[in-house]
């Protein structure tokens, strides 16, 4: 099953505030999954997502910078 959750042009303001929500979505989970329950590998692991996924932000806001007109999105979470 497929599920679109975005397609379509957008503005560059528009896209990267897109981009800026979606991601920032994601890092809250990961940090709500933290606890003191979590084993330090599992802290690291959840860290190291984290990180990586503030480095495709800032990778996708420099693309939108550079490209500077419309941005084309697609989301699919594809669930299996």
């Amino acid at each position: 099953m497929n599920i679109k959750l975005i397609e379509g042009s957008y503005s560059s303001k528009d896209a990267l505030e897109l981009l800026t929500e979606i991601i920032h979505v994601k890092i809250r989970f990961q940090e709500n999954k933290i606890s003191g329950q979590c084993s330090e590998e599992n802290i690291k692991s959840r860290e190291n997502r984290i990180k990586y996924l503030q480095k495709c932000l800032f990778d996708a806001r420099e693309f939108v910078e550079r490209k500077g007109s419309n941005i084309s999105l697609k989301f699919i979470i594809e669930v299996d």
